[in-house]
């Protein structure tokens, strides 16, 4: 940062934009709001002719803000993310007993990028913006299919003495319907919606696997070294390169790892050392990581002989997958860094269990410490 730039700190709304220009010792150079529409961004950037030395501090730029952010990058424009929580600090212990009005906003998300050197810049929407979309529009289709098969669930149980099996299918369903007969109105009525819901199902798993092959497909085609990880498939590939996106704003495994909601809080005080259980990060990202230990530790693997290990020590079942999750956790986060990288070899120590498919590659341990895509290989220490 010079002396001449400028920070626009910016509150996106969907109907209006405020922004605060503040200098670099966060003297106020200019404050005013602009309509959400095409003239009103082109009235925002002559606003700010006068500073060209200047970087645009968007609060929610994966949010609300995403569409201004965006189209700022396309003018050019450099465009940092500045989360909510840290701009919300800032304005606590500012002057003001804490007011929360678009103005202040503006102003405490300048101050905060001014403060702040981790902050990620946005960047064009790229391919893994395609796969993140195409990850959330799975997971909204399978939350449908989940409500349509409750709903028909409950109208099985009014209609069928102790209702139907859990693990159900449209085609089952239909099977178990089809012979009935009812003859008061109520039950014909619950046959019919019934039957609505079956077909509601049907499409839902039609769409269902449509976006499974498209998934695969793009995977296949971005070549990510993800699935070479045991319990990591073309799906829960897909959401995490969605989800992390630019794997270097995370300078270190550490960071990666309290991104994704798998290292531990520190709950320390005195001479007590304690751990709690960490609920924070992305929890899609936690819940693909989740799934991948519980695979590993069904199977012959490293992971589950470190589960074995840690529950020999005396931990919890708990306990020893979140240490299972966090192994995996620095996989994924070597993974990603290795396909930014010309470098991808893959180390061929560990026993590797034969793929079934010819796409999901053979698997290697999580438990490999690697630089640059390649084991390590540790020195003797010298005394």
């Amino acid at each position: 940062m010079t002396d001449q730039q400028v920070i626009i700190g910016m509150v996106p709304h969907k109907s209006s934009n405020t922004i605060a220009v503040l200098a670099r010792d966060e003297t106020m150079r200019a404050r005013r709001r602009f309509v959400n529409s095409d003239d009103g961004f082109v009235e925002m950037l002559d606003a700010v002719t006068d500073y060209p030395d200047r970087v645009w501090a968007v609060e929610g730029a994966n949010g609300v803000g995403r569409s201004v952010a965006q189209r700022l990058v396309a003018f050019g424009e450099v465009v940092v993310d500045v989360p909510a929580k840290l701009a919300t600090r800032v304005r606590v212990y500012s002057t003001g007993h804490g007011t929360k009005t678009d103005n202040a906003d503006a102003v405490a998300i300048a101050r905060a990028a001014i403060h702040s050197k981790h902050l990620r810049r946005v960047l064009p929407d790229d391919a893994t913006v395609a796969m993140k979309l195409l990850s959330d529009r799975r997971h909204e289709l399978v939350g449908l299919r989940t409500q349509a098969m409750c709903r028909l669930h409950r109208l099985l149980r009014e209609l069928i003495a102790g209702g139907a099996p859990r693990q159900l299918s449209a085609e089952k369903a239909f099977d178990l319907l089809n012979g009935l007969k009812p003859d008061d109105p109520a039950n014909v009525m619950r046959l019919e919606i019934a039957f609505d819901h079956i077909e509601d199902v049907m499409r839902l798993d039609r769409k269902i696997d449509d976006y499974n092959h498209r998934i695969v497909a793009d995977i296949k085609t971005c070549g990510t070294t993800l699935i070479r990880l045991y319990g990591v498939g073309p799906i829960n590939a897909a959401l995490i390169l969605g989800e992390v996106g630019d794997v270097s704003r995370f300078p270190n495994r550490d960071h990666f790892a309290s991104y994704t909601g798998t290292s531990p809080i520190s709950a320390s005080s005195g001479d007590h050392q304690r751990h709690r259980l960490n609920r924070a990060g992305n929890r899609r990202l936690n819940h693909a990581l989740h799934i991948a230990a519980i695979t590993q530790i069904r199977q012959d693997t490293p992971g589950r002989v470190l589960y074995r290990r840690k529950m020999s020590e005396g931990k919890t079942h708990k306990e020893a997958l979140r240490c299972v999750k966090r192994r995996i956790s620095d996989a994924v986060w070597r993974q990603l860094r290795t396909d930014r990288s010309d470098d991808r070899t893959q180390d061929t120590k560990w026993p590797r269990s034969p793929a079934k498919d010819t796409f999901l590659v053979a698997y290697r341990s999580p438990d490999t410490p690697r630089a640059n895509g390649r084991p390590k290989r540790f020195k003797p220490a010298v005394v």
